[in-house]
This record gives C-alpha cells, sequence and structure tokens, in this order.
C-alpha cells in the first residue's frame, strides 16, 4: 500500500465485503485478494492471491484488474480498469455468484450533529451507522432498562432493568439515572441528572443514544472495536527516566497483536497504559474514536484484562468461581438464571464443559487460563488484554492458549497479548517488536519481523537489542516503508490532543455494599473451607496452644505458674489470629486488583475478611482458653472477676487480643510486596508480644517502653487477664504492680477498650494500604 501523489478529493466510501464493512480513505490504496496482508481479503478459491485494486485518480474512484486468474466485474462486465462509486457492485472470480463488494456513501452528519465525543465516527465500526433510529419520543418521559416493558429496552445483562429515563420539559431533553448499579454516562462522564443536547452521546452499557435532529439514534458496540494509538509517552522520575517513547500503531477490528520484546522495554507499561490504570503522561489512545482516557469511566467496563497471575480462587470449582464473579459484576437485579446462563455461555465457548465441577488448582496451566479469560468474557468486552498468558507452558499449550485468543478475536473482539513467547506469533494479525527505552522497533505482520531484521531466529533478534542498545531502532523503523504502511496508511484516526481525567475516576458500584458484601463473604468462606491446609491448621493449633498452656496451668494456677500460662496464652491467641490474616491480602492483591477496577467496594472487601477471619479466630481463642483452663481452679478473689465470672472474663480478653492480631496480620498482609516475607513478619509480631506484654518486663515507669508498649495488644490483653484474676494480690511483687493489672471495673475496661481501639486503628491502616494497590488512575 502506497500514499498517492495526488491531493485526495475522492469521497470516501464504505466497502462492504465478506460479511465486514470497511471505511475506505481516498489517500489510499486498498489491494483484494486472498492474501491476509490485504486491505480487504476474500476467502474464496476463485479470487486470485492478488486480484484487484481499488484506488482514486483525478478525484474519482477507480478498480482494476491485476491479472487474475477468473476477472473482476464491475456491474455485471468483466473489466480491466473502470471507475466505481456508491451504488457500484464488484463481484471477483465469477459474474454470478462470485464475492461481491457493495460501495456506499458515508454519512456525513453536520457539526452540529455529529457525535461530539467521538473522533471521525465514519471511521468508526459502532458510529459509522445508527444499529437503530427512533424519532424523539413524544412521551414526556421515556423509560430505558433491560426489562422488556421499557420504552427502550436494552438487551444488556450490564444494563440494570429500571436504567434511566429520558424526559421532555419545555427546556428540551434531559437524561435522569435511575439509581442504575454501573451508571449512565452523557459523553463519556458518570451523570446523576443532565440536559441533553445535540450530538450529546448518552452511554448505557454497550449502547450509545445520540440526539440528530429530530431522530434519537442508537448505536451498538458490538465487539467490533479498533484501537488507534497515538504518540505515547510515559516518563517517571521527574521525566529523567523514559519507559515509553513516542508509541503509535493502530489495531483494526478482529484482530490479534502481540506485543513482544526484551526485558525493560517497556510492554507493561504499554499494557497498563492501554486498558487506562496508568494513563500515559502524553499520548492519545482512540477507542474507536473515543478518547479512552477522557471517558474511561464508562469504556472501563468493555475493557477485560487477563493478568500474568490467575485472578480466580484457586480452592473453589470452574463454575462456583464464574459464578461468584458473575454475581459481582452483574447488576444486583439480573436474575440468578441470566446469570447462570451467561456463565455456561462463556463456558461452552472456551471448551470447558468437563471441567466444571473440577477445582481450578488442579487445572493445566492452559485450562487455568482459559478460566481466568472466561471471567473476562462474562461482561462481553470488546477489547481483551492479557499479560504474558502462556508464561510457565510447554509448547504445547502455548499454542492451544495462542488458537484460543485467534478464535476469540475472530468471533467479534479485538485481542492484544503481551507475551516472550514467540512459539505461535504466526497466528496473529500484527506484530509489535518493542526496543531497548520503550519505542517501537517494529509494527506489521509477524512472518516480515525477522526478515526486517535480517534474522534466522528470535534469540538473535533480542541479543542485538542487548547487545546495541545505543541503535536507534525506532528511527530505522520510522524511515522504513513498513512503517508507511502498517503505520501511516492504516491509522484511520488523524491526531488529537488528548484529553485527561480531571479528577480520580472513583470505582463503579455494581451492587449495593450490603449485596456485595454477602457475595464477598459467601466466596471467601467457600474458598477457606475448600483448603484443606488450612482447615488443618485452624483446628490444630488452637488444641496445640492450649494443651501447652494447660500443662503449665495444672488443676490450679498458682503463683508459680500463672504468669507463665498467661504468656502462653497471649501468644497462642496472638499467633492463632495473626497467622489466619497474614497472608490473605498479599495472595489475593491480583484478584483485589482487578476486581477493583471493575466496581469492587474496598470496604466491602475488608469487611468480608473481617467477618469471615474474625468469626474464625474468635472460635478458635474460645476453643483454646477451654482446652487451657477449662475445670482449672483459677483463684480470683472471692472466685469471682472483675464484672464477670473470670472463666468468661478471660475467654473474653483471649477473644479479643485474638481478634486485634488477626486485624494486626492484615495490616501486614496489606504492607508486603510479597506473600514470601509474610512468615518472618509473623515472628517478629509474636516476638514483639513477647517482649512488651508485661509478663517478662516491667515497663511501668520505664520512659518510651511504656508508650511504645500501648501498641502492643498483648499488653493490655495480659493487663485484662491479670485484673480478672487479681495478679498483684497473688504474686505481690514489682513485676505485678502494673497499674493496667488492677482488679477493678475501670481498668479492666480501659484494658477492652484498647483492644477494640487497636482494632479499628488496624483497620483504618488496611483500608489506607488497600489503596494503594488500586489503578493508578483511580487514586492519583
Amino acid at each position: 500500500m502506497a500514499e498517492r501523489p495526488e491531493t485526495p478529493t475522492a469521497p470516501e466510501l464504505v466497502v462492504e465485503s465478506d460479511g465486514g464493512t470497511q471505511v475506505m480513505n481516498p489517500g489510499r490504496v486498498y489491494h483484494v485478494g486472498r492474501d491476509p496482508t490485504s486491505e480487504v481479503v476474500l476467502r474464496d478459491a476463485r479470487v486470485s492471491w492478488h486480484h484487484a485494486v481499488l484506488r482514486t485518480e483525478g478525484g474519482h474512484w477507480l478498480v482494476a484488474d491485476e491479472g487474475s486468474t477468473n476477472g473482476t466485474f464491475a456491474d455485471g462486465r468483466r473489466i480491466t480498469e473502470t471507475g466505481v462509486g456508491p451504488g457500484s457492485v464488484i463481484r471477483f472470480g465469477n459474474p454470478a455468484d462470485g464475492p461481491c463488494a457493495v460501495l456506499s456513501s458515508v454519512p456525513r452528519p453536520s457539526g452540529a450533529e455529529r457525535p461530539s465525543a467521538v473522533s471521525h465516527p465514519a471511521a468508526t465500526h459502532t458510529f459509522r451507522q445508527p444499529s437503530a433510529v427512533r424519532p424523539v419520543p413524544a412521551a414526556r418521559t421515556t423509560r430505558i432498562g433491560r426489562a422488556p416493558d421499557n420504552d427502550l429496552v436494552v438487551d444488556d445483562l450490564t444494563v440494570s432493568r429500571r436504567h434511566a429515563e429520558l424526559r421532555a420539559g419545555p427546556d428540551g431533553l434531559e437524561i435522569v439515572d435511575m439509581g442504575s448499579h454501573n451508571g449512565t454516562y452523557l459523553n463519556g462522564r458518570p451523570v446523576d441528572r443532565a440536559p441533553m443536547s445535540a450530538g450529546d452521546i448518552v452511554g448505557i452499557g454497550h449502547s450509545a443514544f445520540a440526539l440528530v435532529g429530530d431522530e434519537l439514534q442508537e448505536f451498538l458496540d458490538t465487539g467490533e472495536v479498533s484501537l488507534d494509538v497515538q504518540g505515547l509517552a510515559v516518563r517517571v522520575d521527574g521525566g529523567r527516566r523514559t519507559l515509553l517513547d513516542r508509541v503509535s500503531f493502530p489495531v483494526s477490528e478482529r484482530s490479534l497483536l502481540a506485543v513482544v520484546g526484551p526485558s525493560g522495554a517497556g510492554k507493561s507499561t504499554l499494557l497498563n497504559a492501554l486498558t487506562g490504570l496508568r494513563p500515559a503522561d502524553e499520548g492519545t489512545v482512540l477507542y474507536d474514536g473515543r478518547d479512552l482516557y477522557r471517558d474511561y469511566a464508562e469504556l472501563r467496563r468493555r475493557i477485560g484484562l487477563v493478568p500474568q497471575d490467575d485472578i480466580l480462587h484457586q480452592q473453589l470449582t470452574v463454575r462456583r468461581a464464574l459464578g461468584y464473579a458473575a454475581q459481582l459484576r452483574f447488576p444486583e437485579d439480573t436474575a440468578k438464571a441470566e446469570r447462570q446462563a451467561r456463565v455456561d455461555e462463556v463456558i461452552r465457548q472456551l471448551g470447558l464443559d468437563q471441567r466444571v465441577n473440577q477445582p481450578i488448582h488442579s487445572l493445566s496451566g492452559g485450562q487455568r487460563k482459559r478460566v481466568s479469560v472466561a471471567l473476562e468474557l462474562l461482561t462481553k468486552p470488546s477489547l481483551l488484554f492479557l499479560d504474558e498468558p502462556t508464561s510457565g507452558l510447554d509448547p504445547g499449550m502455548d499454542r492451544s492458549v495462542m488458537q484460543m485468543l485467534r478464535g476469540l478475536a475472530d468471533d467479534g473482539r479485538t485481542v492484544i497479548v503481551v507475551t516472550h513467547s514467540v512459539l505461535s506469533l504466526d497466528v496473529c494479525d500484527r506484530l509489535l517488536v518493542m526496543a531497548p527505552g520503550g519505542s517501537v522497533a517494529y509494527y506489521g505482520p509477524p512472518e516480515h519481523a525477522l526478515p526486517y531484521f535480517g534474522y534466522a531466529q528470535w534469540p538473535e533478534a533480542f541479543e542485538a537489542f542487548e547487545n546495541d542498545r545505543s541503535r536507534d531502532w525506532a528511527g530505522r523503523y520510522r524511515a522504513s516503508p513498513l512503517h508507511q504502511r502498517y503505520i501511516a496508511m492504516d491509522s484511520r484516526q488523524p491526531p488529537r490532543t488528548p484529553e485527561q481525567p480531571k479528577a480520580p475516576v472513583r470505582a463503579p458500584a455494581t451492587q449495593r455494599w450490603g449485596a456485595q458484601l454477602s457475595t464477598l463473604v459467601r466466596r471467601y468462606a467457600a474458598a477457606l473451607g475448600s483448603d484443606r491446609t488450612f482447615l488443618i491448621i485452624m483446628v490444630a493449633l488452637p488444641f496445640v496452644m492450649g494443651a501447652m498452656a494447660r500443662a503449665l496451668a495444672g488443676s490450679a494456677l498458682t503463683p508459680d505458674s500463672t504468669v507463665n500460662t498467661l504468656l502462653i496464652l497471649s501468644v497462642g491467641a496472638v499467633l492463632t489470629g495473626a497467622a489466619n490474616a497474614v497472608r490473605e491480602l498479599v495472595k489475593e492483591r491480583t484478584i483485589y486488583r482487578r476486581e477493583r477496577a471493575v466496581g469492587l467496594s474496598r470496604t466491602a472487601y475488608l469487611m468480608s475478611k473481617v467477618l469471615v477471619l474474625g468469626l474464625i479466630t474468635v472460635i478458635q481463642a474460645v476453643v483454646l482458653t477451654m482446652v487451657a483452663l477449662g475445670g482449672v481452679r483459677l483463684t480470683a478473689p472471692g472466685g469471682r472477676g472483675v464484672l464477670l465470672p473470670p472463666l468468661l472474663e478471660l475467654t473474653l480478653a483471649m477473644a479479643l487480643l485474638a481478634f486485634t492480631a488477626m486485624m494486626l496480620g492484615l495490616v501486614v498482609s496489606a504492607l508486603v510486596r510479597k506473600e514470601e516475607a509474610t512468615m518472618p513478619l509473623l515472628v517478629l509480631v509474636a516476638i514483639i508480644q513477647v517482649v512488651f506484654c508485661g509478663a517478662l518486663l516491667s515497663l511501668h515507669g520505664v520512659p518510651g517502653l511504656e508508650q511504645l508498649a500501648w501498641l502492643v495488644p498483648s499488653r493490655w490483653a495480659l493487663g485484662a487477664m491479670a485484673g480478672t484474676i487479681d495478679l498483684h494480690r497473688m504474686m505481690p511483687e514489682a513485676l505485678t504492680a502494673d497499674p493496667l493489672f488492677q482488679h477493678t471495673p475501670g481498668i479492666w475496661l480501659l484494658d477492652m477498650g484498647m483492644l477494640v481501639a487497636l482494632s479499628l486503628i488496624s483497620g483504618f491502616l488496611v483500608t489506607r494500604l488497600l489503596r494503594r494497590h488500586e489503578p493508578e488512575i483511580m487514586r492519583k
């Protein structure tokens, strides 16, 4: 494909062929044939590999046969070259039933009527022509939603049954959101109530409604969307270090694009920029003509992202995992049968029928990746991104996963995969090779890449990147004919000034907080209940720690055994609570980050952990206390505690200490970057509890240490238990003269109240730490 020397004056045309449509720009030449690199590909044996050419000349369109075997026919006549235009019918290979191309003019709405949030609608698939046109409703109120009794029915599970209303008033039309779960958007921005003017776009689910003259036009995002990447740049360290350097390329509908390159070439940075999770500092990403960063609040639901790590709970079966995901991602008013039907549909689509009742952890690597893809397909995204989907897979599984992605693209969506593997690049339509420094070293068909670099094998090309870092790989490619053909000439959208969101984009609320919490609690409880290792440790730990304390206590608490018994009880409660929680957030970080981007409530997520783990921890603490002290003579003054029976007070103190330690474990889990770091920190937490609880050292009156001990939960729990049995009466010495050990209601309530306060402080810290792991566009 080459650029024409004359200034294009011919009109744009729409060519409909082989089941698809394409806008033809007069500044380009369009090759027709069976060659997959042709602009118009016809898969018919009667069509030659290079059959014909469509081009402009003198302000008119021409079709020219390229010496094809079976001929080219325009309006029933075999031609060598002839003029064509709107209404022309061209057949290739046979004048009667050969593959047909029908030319038509591109609709040209006036500037006032043009959808204001779309750049060049004629060059997009979604906004090229409306899927439905209706007169502006005469009724004062037009109801829009999924339920069949609405005035405008939108058959989309992401749309609420009663989603929005279009209201006519003396000042014109206004759009009103009816408390929908996924929101109503005006020109990409979420609105509750807003006036609607000519050219405005109202987004509801995958549909868009535009007011054009006296018509209400509906445009449907069917999944066949293009992506135009224009001049993306990302810089860090105050601009001193460049991660992405002026990256530009187009991706057409129904395409599979692979992104490869050596380590440090900016592949992950590019992925974050393309998905909108970390917008580029410069440049624009156009989602079918719409600025992704400006309209991210609406468009993010049409983007699926499969991270390198699995985004499902490994202990659940395939069906249960997808079922819980559907509950979280679809509106609350979606019927169970509707959700289940969609789950069954993606299971069949990805060939998981025989694995639905199998735990995910027992699947092969390729099958687990299919389940992760199935989760993202629940909401029918138009753009699907995958980060290293074949990492750790054998060559056969590598090929299987890439063939699956090929099929997903052919089904009508755009798929972009970042990968280190070069085994199956041949199934892709386009290949993007990133050079060190985050620049484009090559973009085009995969089969042309190695010849362009001048190497026979990919390892040689990657070695050249490493050994010749000073080489201007991007400059060489920009100067090549390949750049002109596959980037400059294939880009459908002209360069435009990016529009960044003015404020952080809040997470969409797909459900009421309580409904989301209920789903999260049930999912988390099911995951823990399926984890046999966790269950064994959960049951065994309180019995082991309780037996140790019982061995020290004997039949009665004595001056020789009491301090050690209380110390063992405190350490046991701390270990029980902290061990339950210390891994629970860090091991789900990938799941949390992805679900947070599509509507997960941060506080509902944290509260689900607190409720499930808290209940387990409290039960363990009660069992530990009963095993250790059940039937033991506690020697409390007069056989009574401070406010309650002694054993009940001791049990309450142990339960509250274990719960507070569990909250402290969540803080550690939210703080660390890797799961491996949790065990050393758990040991450190236990040591701190022993040293600062007051059983080994006298802390009262020691400046610095006494104040530091206020932050240690075991300090207050030991004080409450010592107060219950009046430890100073039993052991009148300096260590037990601690004011926090007094057998008085005020001190006992202070000890217990401080445990509650430390739990609340820990919960606040966890919510702040969780925010660090959310997409940058939601928190900057």
